[in-house]
């Protein structure tokens, strides 16, 4: 009998553990999505425009 409860012990646990594997992947992803950022990027913010816009007559020639 010990022998048939083992085999269901270890049946059961690896069915429990192929259940729990979607939402452990699921859970590990909204994790990392929600989490705050870790990367050590500077913040710059926004930065303005200073070139100056071609009008259409010098726009397709070339620069030299």
């Amino acid at each position: 009998m010990t022998s048939l409860k083992r085999k269901w012990s270890v049946k059961t646990q690896r069915f429990l553990q192929a259940f729990q594997k979607p939402f452990e992947d699921i859970s590990t992803a909204a994790g990392r999505i929600f989490s705050p950022r870790d990367d050590n990027y500077p913040a710059t913010g926004a930065q303005p425009f200073a070139g100056d816009i071609p009008d259409a007559h010098h726009r397709h020639q070339a620069p030299w």
